[in-house]
């Protein structure tokens, strides 16, 4: 079978993966000291913090989990069911915010600060004309947050400093809040539609840009029983500087605060014929019951902190966010910069289809 799978067709498809950049642990650090409250209050801080660890691709897992894709339910069909990314992974696996409303226009907003992208010295020349000394400035935070979406959230075409996101990015810095989770999920279900329709037409995927990550971390987690992952001997990173020069008995690492630091840190693949084929059949002849995860949030000692319990009324305390979870609506895609780039639109995101994920079935 492994013939059939042609790794000629993703070249570049994931130039725009997150990899680690040169001063970033150190910037994160610095802005981190005086806004951690701040971001904490518009849930930022969580999926921030995670753009310091070093996520490892499992590049044949996503390419053969892309040929499952249904565009009319936008889920992944595989041979035990349907199953899909939630508003409920959003939160579990970043913090992001899912259920604020949405009265933001920032595709029609033009941004108040002007960000040099052009021959700097891509995102590391970014970081350094940009990571100022002294109090952390409305500016500075703006740049910084520019980079974080634009490099480790949505993950821009061009794996190259943009300002598309500028006017998302002061909303924050000065304190605006907007369903951001909403906008994750939107561009992670228009990543795949696209990936779907080249593969249909037999096309070169080339760079979509999208956040790869963040299908690559739901697809680890709810396949983890078979991929024999232990979620809870995971490490993560600690908050220390580049430079810094550990002693014998120190640690860089410390154990993960929540389900998203368990995942981010697990192990990948390379991308190669055999293994796409094998994780291909896997997938299309389906789990046994023993290796679904439909409740991939299971947490028997209470290690980790959960944002909805489905067996227990008492811990869901926020019905703002359940509600958004179980309510089906339409999720705007490329709404942020001028709508050159990308043509704006929107996904469907329908829970009542993937019921199982959610207890509800």
């Amino acid at each position: 079978m492994a013939e059939n799978f042609s790794l000629d067709l993703w070249k570049d498809a994931f130039r725009s993966w997150p990899s680690p950049t040169v001063g970033w642990t150190d910037w994160f650090l610095r802005v981190s000291n005086s806004n951690e409250v701040q971001w904490g209050e518009r849930k930022l801080d969580q999926c921030i913090r995670l753009s310091i660890a070093d996520m490892h691709r499992n590049e044949s897992l996503l390419i053969a989990a892309s040929y499952f894709w249904s565009d009319t339910l936008n889920a992944f069909v595989f041979g035990h069911g349907p199953a899909s990314p939630t508003l409920a992974d959003v939160a579990m696996l970043t913090g992001l915010d899912v259920s604020s409303a949405d009265s933001t226009h920032f595709f029609d907003t033009k941004p108040k600060a002007k960000v040099e992208t052009r021959a700097i010295g891509g995102w590391s020349g970014y970081i350094q004309k940009y990571r100022k000394t002294g109090p952390v400035n409305v500016k500075e935070q703006t740049c910084f947050l520019n980079m974080w979406l634009d490099k480790f959230v949505f993950c821009g075409r061009s794996a190259g400093p943009t300002s598309v996101y500028l006017a998302a990015e002061e909303n924050l810095a000065d304190g605006g809040r907007f369903p951001l989770g909403r906008y994750l999920l939107g561009a992670a279900y228009h990543l795949l539609h696209q990936v779907t329709r080249k593969l249909l037409l037999g096309q070169s995927i080339g760079n979509l840009g999208g956040p790869w990550w963040f299908i690559n971390m739901w697809l680890n987690l709810h396949l983890h029983k078979r991929l024999q992952f232990n979620l809870f001997a995971q490490r993560f990173p600690r908050d220390i500087a580049e430079n810094y020069v550990l002693d014998e008995e120190e640690s860089a690492t410390r154990p993960p605060l929540n389900f998203s630091e368990v995942v981010i840190v697990l192990p990948g693949t390379g991308g190669n014929p055999d293994q796409v084929s094998r994780f291909f059949q896997t997938l299309y002849e389906g789990f046994s019951r023993d290796e679904r995860a439909w409740l991939a949030y299971d947490d028997p000692d209470s290690m980790l902190p959960l944002v909805f319990n489905p067996f227990n009324d008492a811990l869901d305390k926020d019905n703002e966010v359940m509600m958004a979870l179980v309510t089906p609506r339409a999720i705007p895609v490329n709404f942020f910069g001028s709508g050159k780039t990308s043509p704006q639109t929107y996904e469907f995101y329908n829970p009542s289809g993937l019921a199982r994920q959610l207890a509800f079935g």
